[in-house]
């Protein structure tokens, strides 16, 4: 790929931070939703949650009660009011996937970074603090007053850099909520991080990359481990 963005933007959770609100759900229901029946139960808080951010903006703390109570009522499951807090108390403390840290700060050298995330004011400085790049900008679904995949939080990432989509590349383990839509506003570039929760799609213009530190080299930037080992090769 010969295109080099004059922004990268990327998706947070999932993509950068390991997303583990399922895995968080599945401890807290263990005792009341029995095994066999737990895929099927934290596959319809994934949907609710989908679902929940299509509409008008409420706060990330409402998609999160919402969605759960959703679950529980779906599969008559007792909801404790507790639950939602827990749920989302958790966000803070999930940490980055392997090889994240090191490549978004080789590459935040050369091209400026920035996160679009499903996230609220309050909640996103920690996870950009686990993350430590240096991003140039950071923007919410708060601040946009949509969630993704609705095109009006991209639009609100594109007025605030006063720049297009045809000069950006987006990044993102999310065609449902990233990549459809980046898709049709017209990125130049597209990167789909492959974490194994979302299958490929074909025709949406993405480079699929297994390894988040094949991003450094597909916009043109050699991770200093790379950098090493040619040096010992040479």
């Amino acid at each position: 790929m010969s295109f080099q963005p004059k922004f990268i933007s990327f998706d947070c959770y999932g993509t950068l931070i390991n997303f583990e609100m399922g895995p968080t759900a599945k401890r807290l229901f263990a005792d009341r939703v029995p095994a066999e029946r737990m895929p099927a139960f934290l596959h319809s808080f994934r949907f609710y949650r989908l679902d929940e951010v299509l509409g008008d903006f409420k706060p990330f703390f409402d998609v999160v009660a919402n969605s759960i109570q959703r679950a529980c009522h779906a599969h008559g499951v007792e909801y404790r009011p507790s639950d939602a807090a827990a749920i989302y108390d958790a966000v803070k403390t999930w940490q980055p996937h392997p090889h994240v840290v090191e490549t978004l700060e080789a590459i935040a050298q050369q091209i400026p970074l920035v996160i679009l995330s499903n996230s609220m004011v309050d909640l996103i400085p920690h996870s950009v603090a686990h993350l430590r790049a240096p991003f140039h900008a950071v923007y919410t679904a708060e601040e946009a007053n949509a969630y993704k995949p609705r095109a009006q939080a991209f639009e609100y990432m594109f007025d605030q850099l006063g720049c297009g989509p045809d000069q950006m590349m987006h990044v993102s383990s999310s065609f449902r909520y990233d990549h459809m839509t980046a898709f049709d506003l017209g990125f130049k570039g597209q990167a789909f991080i492959d974490r194994g929760h979302e299958p490929m799609c074909e025709g949406y213009g993405v480079q699929r990359l297994p390894d988040f530190r094949q991003l450094a080299a597909l916009v043109g930037v050699t991770l200093p481990s790379q950098a090493s080992q040619a040096q010992r090769v040479g």
